[in-house]
């Protein structure tokens, strides 16, 4: 591996650690929420909210993140979100009442937030064309890496001591757990450098041609920020310019696709996977470990996107994944409405459509959003779309406890069904390609559309 390779592959993988605590905080409440129920005596609507709530920090954190960013630096604000995770992990292991839950969780959401955009914005505005797909896509694989990582420390915290520890103290452990990771981002952080298209937008120029040198080489990083320097002679975009023409069609673009990559139904598995293998008739433990099986493929398959995304392009890979997830959907619902939910059917179900999800609609969205914005207003942008992600998220999280007990399983997996194949048909006709084309040439498509 090249010195240029090797400094490119750092920076990504420091990016991604904010993926893998974005999983591992989300995914946490999976092994959780049965215990928090039985705790409180929760209702379907409060299990929903309990598992949820961290939502409502998302969609915060996701809102701040742009223009934090564009104010104080990628590498900075990162560091905000590093230590957002760190006080809900201490904040939850504290044995106080629900509502203190609610509180901390909502910090740790501001902190995935602040995450979901940060981290593949960064990596965007470092990676070569070549391979910016497959680097953002690494933040994917931190994601799912995450959500298997807690997968097993729930597991394993869970199997600790006797059911009623769990209810009382197990959960609270498996949150706490968090802080480990946390630490491990934070010092990472001090290392790494910052993003060149942000030091350049600071009239930092010296700092960012070292850092494109770094990524390009001498001849290449000239041209590169030949290219930067004449994107940003635009003014700083403000939220009505997104709503101009050219970039109205990249805005309709990043929103609807980061909706539907949620309202596909990928984190009633991630959240409730665990009481869905209990409705199959698996006891708690095989559920448990089903859920780590899950977590297993996500991770297996998004190496499988990382390695074609740059080859095959987005959008076919896209159009591949909707079209799966759609017809595994409709089995598993299916197999819930025949009540043929024993043996493996369902599981079976579940795993293909986490595969078709992890070579698709999961990493692909993030790469998309990273890049199909303008360098002087990409925080703002990516803000917006991220930010209606989370609200779907919270949506979905929230309504699938009611929709399970008022139209049952298998008509709820039903709706997702449906969503994925809205999916298909709306990146068949909007999501354009954009492998190999670097973040300007992107940005020049838009003014084209503009001006066609």
């Amino acid at each position: 591996m090249t010195s240029q390779l090797r400094f490119i592959y750092q920076c990504t993988i420091v990016a991604a650690l904010g993926g893998l605590l974005f999983g591992y905080d989300t995914a946490v409440v999976a092994g959780a929420i049965g215990f928090i129920e039985e705790k409180y005596k929760l209702s379907a609507a409060m299990t929903g909210w309990a598992a949820s709530c961290a939502l409502i920090g998302c969609m915060i954190g996701a809102m701040i993140a742009g223009g934090l960013s564009d104010k104080l630096g990628r590498r900075k604000v990162l560091m905000i979100s590093a230590w957002a995770f760190a006080i809900s992990s201490v904040g939850i292991m504290i044995p106080l009442e629900l509502n203190s839950f609610i509180i901390f969780r909502m910090i740790g959401g501001i902190g995935i937030g602040i995450a979901s955009i940060l981290s593949p914005m960064y990596i965007s505005e470092i990676a070569p064309a070549s391979i910016r797909g497959r680097l953002i896509s690494i933040y994917q694989l931190g994601i799912v890496i995450g959500i298997l990582l807690i997968y097993f420390v729930n597991a394993a915290i869970a199997g600790m001591h006797d059911h009623q520890w769990n209810v009382d103290m197990g959960w609270r452990w498996m949150f706490g757990s968090g802080l480990l990771p946390s630490i491990f981002f934070i010092l990472l952080l001090l290392r790494a450098p910052e993003s060149p298209r942000w030091l350049a937008a600071q009239n930092k120029w010296d700092a960012a041609n070292d850092i494109l040198k770094k990524v390009n080489g001498e001849e290449k990083a000239q041209e590169e920020a030949s290219a930067i320097r004449a994107s940003l002679s635009e003014q700083q975009g403000s939220f009505g310019e997104l709503l101009k023409p050219g970039l109205r069609t990249a805005l309709i673009i990043g929103v609807v696709l980061s909706i539907l990559s949620q309202v596909t139904g990928i984190n009633v598995i991630m959240y409730y996977a665990p009481e869905i293998f209990k409705a199959t008739g698996d006891g708690a433990s095989s559920a448990l470990m089903q859920t780590v099986l899950v977590g297993g493929i996500n991770v297996l398959m998004t190496l499988v996107a990382i390695r074609y995304v740059d080859q095959l392009g987005r959008k076919k890979l896209l159009l591949i994944g909707a079209a799966g997830m759609a017809v595994c959907l409709g089995l598993v619902g299916m197999a819930f409405y025949q009540q043929a939910t024993t043996g493996y059917l369902v599981l079976a179900g579940i795993l293909l459509y986490i595969s078709f999800f992890a070579i698709s609609l999961g990493p692909l969205t993030f790469v998309v959003v990273a890049e199909i914005f303008p360098n002087h207003i990409r925080g703002r942008a990516m803000g917006v779309a991220i930010f209606f992600l989370w609200l779907s998220v919270y949506i979905v999280s929230q309504t699938f406890p009611m929709l399970l007990e008022a139209i049952g399983t298998a008509y709820t997996f039903s709706i997702y069904m449906v969503m994925s194949v809205i999916a298909f048909f709306f990146i068949w006709k909007m999501v354009p390609e954009t492998k190999e084309k670097t973040l300007e040439e992107i940005q020049d498509m838009w003014k084209i559309k503009s001006k066609s």
